[in-house]
């Protein structure tokens, strides 16, 4: 598959899926790293006591079932407004009747996070020790990245990313996301076909959570609106009118009950209150986007320091309650090589994949991993088995 390297932009742009691709050699461990010391801050945590973890391989994934049909969750009623222009042919929807319906029993990961980075390339994050030290001396020597993860936007801007972080495209019957517009009637989708309505949808136990750094009054419980270093073209649910109402509404119900600031994730990790799927979004500071008023500029050292000050609890929470870490990057800078990262108890140590992966990668592997019908987008993507040791996935 060959694609051209282009930085993001707001208009134009094909997405691909990813399909084929090598499978990486590797050696395969447990191990894991020992999270820092120091308590658990309100403000987002810092590190916490702990130890190295065990791995384990868990039990054995769902198969069978029916597939879920999908439907409008609580929270407002079709929008009817709003016509799209430009951007994608739509590719598709609908789920297919692949895996089991979802739960926690069975299921060997328990709890998933996700944590979205942005605009920078593999070759700028790799190897840079001198501004991302946390990520090249404590994550990538005891965990995998992979290598060959692709931007399937390379000429779009973040928000149509996210969007196919949790829908597996941009381009709905409705309406094609191709700008970074906050939600509204005419930037909304009524499509039911994404992960976190999957979860509501199946019950079962599944639960999904979405933590926001830097949300507000003025951003809404239901946080649609920019505010201050947030931003909600980096956060995917609110641009789905069975999340966020329609037309979106700051107020929105099912919406707020399903955000929370990140400043709430220290406190839910230690009363394990956490969800099956949370999606973690620093705010523009600290996420290695960058804004003006940021303390830093150097975007890349913002980000690590970020992760290395809030991802250790996390790690530990996730090596003592079979759970798994992805963090992702939305687009590149001037390739469509974006680094990814995979962490748990049941990661192989110091590998690398070289299996083509791309933000459908990450829609199936969650559909895979949760037990739920793989939404019919992206069956043919490459899940993320190659990452994880033999026996541990899904």
């Amino acid at each position: 598959m060959s694609v051209a390297a282009c930085g993001a932009g707001d208009t134009g742009g094909t997405g691909t899926a990813a399909s084929g691709g090598a499978v990486a050699g590797g050696r395969s461990g447990l191990g894991g790293i020992a999270p820092s010391s120091g308590g658990l801050s309100n403000a987002g945590g810092a590190g916490n006591a702990g130890g190295t973890w065990s791995g384990g391989t868990g039990g054995t994934a769902n198969t069978g079932g029916t597939p879920n049909t999908g439907g409008a969750a609580s929270g407002g009623s079709p929008n009817t407004g709003g016509t799209a222009t430009g951007g994608l042919s739509g590719t598709g929807g609908g789920v297919s009747g692949t895996g089991g319906i979802g739960g926690n029993a069975g299921r060997n990961f328990q709890y998933i996070f996700v944590i979205a980075m942005e605009n920078h390339d593999a070759a700028s994050i790799y190897g840079n020790t001198m501004d991302a030290p946390y990520i090249n001396n404590q994550l990538v020597p005891n965990y995998a990245i992979a290598d060959n993860f692709v931007d399937e936007l390379p000429s779009l801007a973040s928000e149509p990313h996210y969007l196919w972080m949790e829908a597996g495209t941009n381009a709905f019957a409705d309406h094609t996301f191709t700008t970074d517009n906050d939600p509204s009637a005419a930037n909304s989708t009524n499509d039911t076909n994404h992960v976190v309505t999957q979860i509501n949808n199946v019950g079962g136990g599944l639960s999904w959570l979405s933590y926001q750094e830097g949300i507000d009054a003025t951003s809404g419980t239901c946080p649609i609106a920019s505010s201050g270093f947030y931003q909600p073209k980096h956060n995917p649910f609110i641009f789905f009118q069975d999340v966020s109402g329609a037309p979106p509404s700051k107020i929105n119900t099912y919406c707020t009950d399903h955000h929370r600031p990140l400043s709430a994730l220290s406190g839910d990790l230690m009363t394990k209150n956490v969800a099956s799927y949370n999606f973690i979004t620093p705010d523009q500071c600290h996420d290695m986007h960058g804004q003006t008023g940021c303390p830093d500029k150097n975007t890349i050292r913002a980000g690590d320091t970020w992760l290395s000050t809030n991802l250790p609890p996390v790690i530990q929470f996730a090596g003592a309650n079979a759970g798994v870490i992805f963090i992702t990057w939305d687009e590149g800078a001037s390739t469509t090589l974006v680094p990814f990262i995979a962490v748990g108890p049941t990661v192989k140590v110091k590998h690398t994949s070289s299996v083509l992966y791309d933000h459908s990668s990450l829609v199936k592997s969650l559909d895979e991993m949760l037990g739920l019908p793989v939404l019919q987008r992206v069956v043919g993507a490459n899940d993320f088995a190659d990452l994880f040791t033999v026996g541990a996935f899904p």
